[in-house]
């Protein structure tokens, strides 16, 4: 339910700020005015809200919504993947020890009380220990794929936010350039002021979308070499397991 409200907000914010377009350009121009000339008093800061005001405060607080709700997700993504990057090394090194000892509820306890993705896939295999190696293949190929979608889970709102940003940008653009026309066609001369003017409002939303997407794409960049770096860990420790597994069922005649 949360999602939904975030995208029917953003396409209400959308909604809204199409048809007041026209009239918030006008507003902007105003108070750009007066805010260039503490431009150079104000520094980075106020040359960034002048920029901000000019290309619209419409389409401009949209491409900062979208680069919020992506930041959010993205900070939800690193801290959820941080937390389920845990080395197995010690975890299947108690597990083996246990099963070499014959002790199953040990080796159970040992994943019971293990975070992430990797002590869930072990324990799922360890349940069915009695049933044979096979049954305990199909467990961790099964859960594994569970525990991989959830590693996987918002990746795809990301990818949303990294596509509409420009897009928002460019449509600001296109919608600043058809505004810059209609000021031609008002002062009916095509002055370059005029026309400079114009599209100069209309592909500042265009950078500021590029640039959200460029921010974005990094963190996403980063959140997929975490979650590749897990599903190898993943992977190996599987194998590892199966090993443990087949090795317990022969020492114990079990096969």
């Amino acid at each position: 339910m949360k999602k939904l409200f975030a995208i029917l907000a953003i396409f209400g914010l959308l909604s809204v700020g199409l048809p007041t377009y026209l009239s918030a350009q006008d507003a902007a121009a105003e108070i750009t005015s007066m805010a260039v000339s503490e431009t150079d008093a104000g520094g980075f800061h106020q040359a960034l809200k002048v920029k901000f005001i000019e290309g619209g405060a419409g389409f401009m607080a949209l491409i900062v919504i979208s680069l919020i709700l992506g930041l959010a997700y993205c900070l939800e993504r690193i801290i959820y993947l941080s937390l389920a990057d845990v080395n197995p090394k010690a975890l299947l090194e108690g597990v083996g020890n246990a099963l070499d000892k014959g002790d199953i509820e040990g080796a159970k306890n040992i994943a019971r009380n293990t975070r992430g993705p990797i002590a869930s896939i072990a324990y799922q295999g360890l349940i069915r220990l009695d049933q044979g190696p096979d049954e305990v293949e199909r467990a961790i190929v099964a859960y594994g794929g569970v525990q991989s979608g959830l590693l996987e889970k918002n990746l795809s709102w990301i990818t949303l936010f990294i596509a509409l940003a420009p897009s928002l940008g460019f449509l600001g653009t296109v919608i600043g350039m058809v505004q810059a026309f209609d000021d031609i066609q008002r002062a009916g001369d095509m002055s370059p002021t005029i026309v400079a003017g114009g599209m100069k409002v209309a592909l500042i939303t265009t950078v500021g979308g590029l640039i959200v997407a460029l921010i974005l794409q990094i963190f996403y960049n980063y959140i997929l070499s975490k979650l590749e770096n897990i599903l190898n860990k993943m992977e190996d420790s599987s194998i590892t397991l199966l090993d443990q597994v087949v090795k317990y069922n022969v020492k114990y005649k079990k096969l």
